[in-house]
């Protein structure tokens, strides 16, 4: 028995594990259970053993995503001071890799235009993940002595999303380095991390 218990919560993470990536890379609207499912190794038909619904199954994927987020951001910032932790963030986010892998990225910038049209729950979960991220910058900020750090958090963070949408918007990489570049050169030399080249 013990031995099915676990098995059958590994299996709903490895569910959840594809769930976050494909909605992330496809948008919710072009992800079936099916097609998760699939993705998971498993038929359609055992859905429902792990979660009542596509609502429930994308919610707790966004939870996972923004777990995902936070992860990136500890690895980007542990033992660091304060204004390294940032720069070295700043420079995952305003990567390439960033840009060409929504799949693995930020849910914020992979996800923000289906929120119109997700259920309440969803929206919901996607509002407190994105202010679990604001509050781990606002800390740093913070820690630098900047007055107002919950403020300015928010306007970085959005600065942040805003040049990976608009990256991968772009015609070229060419062109969609020179938007990450302009974002990394305005954030650094605001926030003091670097002197502007």
């Amino acid at each position: 028995m013990r031995y099915g218990v676990h098995q059958k919560r590994d299996t709903r993470e490895r569910v959840l594990c594809e769930a976050a990536r494909a909605f992330r890379a496809h948008g919710p609207q072009g992800v079936s259970v099916q097609d998760v499912m699939r993705r998971a190794g498993l038929t359609h038909g055992g859905f429902y053993a792990y979660f009542a619904s596509k609502d429930e199954l994308l919610c707790n994927a966004i939870e996972r995503m923004f777990d995902e987020a936070l992860q990136r951001w500890e690895l980007a910032t542990v033992k660091c001071p304060p204004a390294h932790g940032l720069l070295n963030y700043f420079n995952f986010y305003l990567s390439h890799l960033h840009v060409e892998q929504p799949q693995s990225g930020c849910p914020i910038a992979a996800l923000a235009s289906d929120q119109p049209r997700l259920a309440p729950k969803a929206r919901q979960a996607f509002a407190a993940g994105t202010e679990r991220l604001q509050q781990a910058i606002a800390s740093h900020l913070e820690q630098m002595g900047y007055a107002q750090p919950a403020q300015l958090a928010v306007s970085v963070l959005n600065e942040l999303v805003g040049a990976i949408v608009l990256a991968r918007c772009a015609p070229d990489r060419e062109r969609a380095g020179q938007t990450l570049e302009a974002s990394r050169h305005q954030l650094t030399a605001r926030l003091g991390l670097a002197a502007p080249a």
